[in-house]
């Protein structure tokens, strides 16, 4: 079958790493630290690949923006204890090497620090599957599309040879926006329901079933 994408784009958390139950926690957890206002464990995950700004606006409307930056410090003080038991989906690498050695270009687009993507890329040894990355602190948060128009045009692929790949609304937003196809994984943060409002071209249960979807498909 001729090859439908040149380019696979990939969310990073709660679709390749198993982490967004634990970026939930965390968020709580920074809250309680604070005095905050202790988010749901659904409006916690909702906010996942979110910017700052708009996480903050979310969760907890009534903060002042002075106050988002000790939200942060405590967040990231929780995250990095999970770092060491946080890990890739089963079958995620072994799926990205495949899609990488049949000649896809491979790129993430993520709502993390490029501080907290690197650290991540290197504790999971995928730093050389990824032709290009791009993160929420350079310039676009989700659901904007230019972090994804970016990466188009730092790979010269246009946005008909693109797939993005993503576990929240946020990412299937962003690729809407971009007039991008996107195609949905249910393990991560966001429910089913949720994610086929943005018609994707699938919606897949895990990563098992994501990465037969792409030999298929991609």
């Amino acid at each position: 079958m001729p090859r439908r994408f040149d380019l696979l784009i990939f969310d990073w958390d709660g679709t390749l790493m198993d982490s967004a139950a634990s970026i939930a926690l965390c968020l709580q957890n920074a809250c309680r630290d604070l005095g905050f206002r202790v988010p749901s464990e659904r409006d916690a995950r909702y906010v996942i690949g979110l910017g700052l700004r708009d996480a903050m606006t979310h969760i907890l409307p009534e903060l002042p923006v002075s106050e988002y930056s000790k939200v942060t410090e405590r967040y990231r003080h929780h995250f990095i204890q999970h770092d060491a038991v946080t890990r890739l989906f089963r079958g995620a690498e072994e799926m990205l090497r495949e899609l990488r050695a049949a000649g896809h270009l491979l790129a993430v687009a993520t709502g993390k620090s490029r501080r907290g993507l690197d650290r991540a890329l290197a504790q999971t040894g995928l730093v050389d599957c990824f032709h290009v990355t791009r993160c929420a602190d350079e310039g676009h948060t989700k659901p904007d599309p230019g972090m994804l128009h970016r990466i188009l045009e730092a790979l010269n692929v246009s946005r008909e040879r693109a797939l993005m790949i993503g576990d929240t609304t946020h990412d299937m937003a962003m690729a809407r926006a971009a007039g991008m196809k996107r195609l949905a994984v249910r393990h991560g943060a966001h429910e089913e329901h949720a994610l086929l409002e943005y018609e994707p071209l699938a919606c897949v249960a895990d990563c098992q079933s994501l990465r037969n979807w792409l030999a298929d498909h991609a």
